[in-house]
C-alpha cells in the first residue's frame, strides 16, 4: 500500500459503496448466501473496484483487517459464551429468577423476571437467554393465572438490550473496535442506558401490551421438557451467580477507572502495580478469571467431573464460531472501506449535507437493519462505513462510547419478517405474525428510539 494514492472522486467512491451495500442485501436476502461468504465476496469486489493494488489487497487489507478484528472479538465472545453456559447448566437461572420473585413479590414478578434477565443478559446470547428463561416465564404466568406478555416481554426485552448495547456481545465489541472506543467506557455508559431503555421498552411496554393484546400462555410449552430434563437437583444459588456475574464487570470498571485516574495524574500510570491491575482488568483477562471461577464453583465444587465440564464448554464454542467469523468478515469490509477512501468520502459528503455524524450512524444502521434483518451485520457494517466520519470529529473516550451505543440502537429497530428473532419470539410465544409485529416489533423500535435519544444526550453532556 506504500505509495498508492486513490484517484477516484467522491462520487465514484460513493457509487461503489452503494453497489456494495446493495450486493450485500441481494446476496443475503434474495440468494440466502451466508453472511461470512457475502462479506468476503463484497469486500473483494469493493477492493478491486476502488483500485486497491492487487499485490497488497489480500494480505495487507483483507487478511490483516479480518485477523485484527478477530483478535479483539473471538476471545471475548467465546469466553462470554462459556460463562453463560456454565450459569445455565448449573441451574443458576432458575435460582436467580426464584430469588428475584421472592424479593420483589409475586405482584412484581414481571419486574423480577426482567431484572434477572438483565443480569443473565451480560454473558448470554439472546437466543440462549430465551431458552433459559422462557420456561420460568411460562411457569410464573401460569401460577399467577395471567396472560403471558406481562412476563415475557420484560424478560425478552432485557436480553435484547443487553445483547445490543453491551460487551462481550459481538456487535458491541466489533463497533467498539471499529470506532476505537474503550470497552470499559462502553460498559460504564451502556449499563445505565440499557437499564433505562429496558424500563420503558421492556417493562412498561410488556405491561401495556399485555392489556392491549391478551396472549395466553402457550398450552404446549416447546421448551419445558428440555428445561426440566436439564435441571440439576441442587442448582447454584442466586447469590453465587450474582457474584460470578459481577467479577468481570468490576474488573473492567477497575481498568477503566485506573485509566481515567492516570490520565488525570491522580496515580502514576507507569507504576507496576497500576499496570498489573489494569492488565487483569482488560476484558479478555477479566472474562477468563470469571470463567475459571465459574468452572470451579458451578462445576467441580458441585460434583461435575472434568470430562463433563470439558464437554459442556466445548459444546458452547460451536454455536458462536459462526458469529465470530462473521464479525471478522465485518472487520475485513471495514478495512476495505478505510483503505479505499470510501469512508472518508462518505464523511465529507455527510458534512457537506449537514447531517450530524451521530444521527448518520443511527440512520445507516437503521436502514441496514430494516433491509437485511441481522442486527449484528447492521451494526458492524454501519460502524465500518461511519468510522472515518467518527474519527474526524475528534470525540473523547466517553463520547466514542456514546457513538457505539447510538449505532447499536439503530441496528435493533423495526424487527420484522427478515429477522430470525422475529420468528423465534413469535413461535415460542405462539403469536401470529400480526400480533408479533404489534408487540415484539414495537419493543425493538422502542429500544432503538430510546437508546438513541439517551446516547445522543450522553454524547452532548460528556463533550
Amino acid at each position: 500500500m506504500d505509495g498508492w494514492t486513490q484517484t477516484l472522486g467522491a462520487g465514484a467512491l460513493l457509487s461503489i459503496a452503494a453497489v456494495a451495500i446493495g450486493l450485500i442485501l441481494l446476496l443475503i436476502i434474495k440468494f440466502r448466501v451466508h453472511a461470512l461468504l457475502t462479506l468476503m465476496v463484497v469486500s473483494l469486489f469493493t477492493a478491486i473496484a476502488t483500485g486497491l493494488p492487487y499485490g497488497a489487497l489480500v494480505n495487507d487489507v483483507l487478511v490483516k483487517n479480518f485477523g485484527g478484528t478477530l483478535g479483539s472479538v473471538a476471545l471475548l465472545v467465546g469466553l462470554g459464551a462459556m460463562l453463560g453456559r456454565l450459569v445455565e447448566t448449573s441451574g443458576g437461572a432458575q435460582s436467580l429468577a426464584d430469588a428475584m420473585i421472592r424479593t420483589f413479590g409475586e405482584k412484581r414478578a414481571p419486574l423480577a423476571l426482567g431484572v434477572a434477565s438483565l443480569i443473565f443478559g451480560f454473558p448470554m446470547f439472546f437466543d440462549a437467554g430465551l431458552i433459559v428463561m422462557l420456561p420460568i416465564v411460562f411457569a410464573t404466568a401460569r401460577r399467577m393465572n395471567s396472560n403471558v406478555l406481562a412476563y415475557a416481554l420484560p424478560s425478552i426485552g432485557a436480553f435484547s438490550v443487553m445483547h445490543v448495547f453491551l460487551p462481550p456481545h459481538p456487535g458491541a465489541i466489533a463497533a467498539s473496535e471499529l470506532y476505537g472506543a474503550g470497552v470499559g467506557y462502553v460498559l460504564l455508559l451502556g449499563l445505565p442506558i440499557a437499564v433505562l431503555t429496558w424500563l420503558v421498552s421492556g417493562y412498561w411496554w410488556g405491561l401495556t401490551a399485555n392489556k392491549l393484546f391478551p396472549v395466553p400462555v402457550p398450552v404446549a410449552d416447546l421448551l419445558a421438557g428440555k428445561q426440566d430434563d436439564d435441571q440439576p437437583q441442587q442448582p447454584a444459588s442466586a447469590a453465587l451467580v450474582i457474584v460470578l456475574m459481577l467479577i468481570p464487570m468490576l474488573l473492567i470498571f477497575m481498568n477503566t477507572g485506573l485509566h481515567m485516574a492516570s490520565s488525570a495524574k491522580w496515580v502514576d500510570g507507569k507504576a507496576e502495580w497500576v499496570q498489573f491491575l489494569r492488565m487483569i482488568g482488560t476484558t479478555p483477562i477479566a472474562l477468563l478469571i470469571s470463567v475459571l471461577a465459574a468452572m470451579y464453583f458451578l462445576g467441580r465444587k458441585r460434583g461435575m467431573t472434568g470430562s463433563a465440564l470439558e464437554k459442556t464448554l466445548d459444546g458452547t464454542l460451536a454455536p458462536v464460531c459462526s458469529v465470530i467469523l462473521i464479525t471478522g468478515a465485518g472487520g475485513m469490509f471495514g478495512g476495505v472501506l478505510r483503505a479505499s477512501g470510501i469512508g472518508k468520502a462518505l464523511a465529507d459528503t455527510m458534512g457537506d449535507l449537514g447531517v450530524p455524524v451521530l444521527l448518520g450512524c443511527f440512520l445507516v444502521a437503521l436502514v441496514l437493519r430494516i433491509a437485511q434483518g441481522s442486527a449484528t451485520v447492521a451494526l458492524m457494517t454501519a460502524s465500518a462505513l461511519m468510522a472515518p466520519a467518527v474519527a474526524a470529529v475528534g470525540y473523547n473516550d466517553w463520547q466514542l462510547a456514546g457513538v457505539v451505543l447510538a449505532t447499536a440502537a439503530g441496528s435493533v429497530a423495526a424487527s420484522h419478517v427478515n429477522d430470525s428473532g422475529f420468528w423465534l419470539v413469535g413461535r415460542l410465544l405462539n403469536m401470529d405474525e400480526a400480533t408479533t409485529l404489534k408487540t415484539w416489533t414495537v419493543n425493538q423500535t422502542l429500544i432503538a428510539v430510546i437508546g438513541f435519544v439517551l446516547s445522543a444526550i450522553a454524547v452532548m453532556i460528556l463533550g
